[in-house]
């Protein structure tokens, strides 16, 4: 999970964005600028679970993405909730989970499922996602997600 938590703050949660110009990116470049303090203080925290905290406001973005952009965010955003699924089912706190010390009675399977969460999440196609978000939000906003 450390590693997990380490490649997202070098992905940088870096989807930066900005004052929108056009009239049908208004609402995502707004909910942007609405996200953006608690983005900037959960990537500012680190750690595995940083991501799992803002995951609604992601989604929120998400959701707001325009038409260009939609998949890419879907990418990020499903691996965040495949990630916590694998977790909530295994009863794990996404806080105090360690990979090289897991609780004693996670089950093979549960550990699987979360490891496997989260090697789909620093994948190149998630990272690759998340870098064309970046750009786009950076275009299109001109404002960044966090600072």
């Amino acid at each position: 999970m450390r590693a997990l938590g380490t490649g997202l703050v070098v992905l940088g949660l870096a989807l930066p964005l900005g004052g929108c110009g056009q009239d049908r990116f208004e609402a995502y470049c707004e909910r942007v600028e609405e996200h953006q303090v608690a983005l900037t203080e959960a990537v500012a925290q680190g750690g595995p679970d940083a991501l799992l905290d803002v995951l609604p406001r992601l989604q929120e973005l998400s959701e707001a993405a325009p038409r260009d952009v939609a998949d890419e965010w879907q990418q990020v955003v499903g691996r965040l909730e495949a990630l916590e699924r694998a977790l909530e089912d295994a009863g794990v706190d996404p806080a105090d989970y360690d990979r090289a010390a897991p609780p004693e009675d996670l089950a093979d399977d549960e550990r699987a499922a979360i490891d496997g969460a989260a090697r789909e999440l620093v994948r190149p196609t998630t990272l690759g996602a998340l870098q064309a978000v970046e750009t786009q939000v950076r275009d299109v906003c001109g404002t960044p997600l966090y600072q």
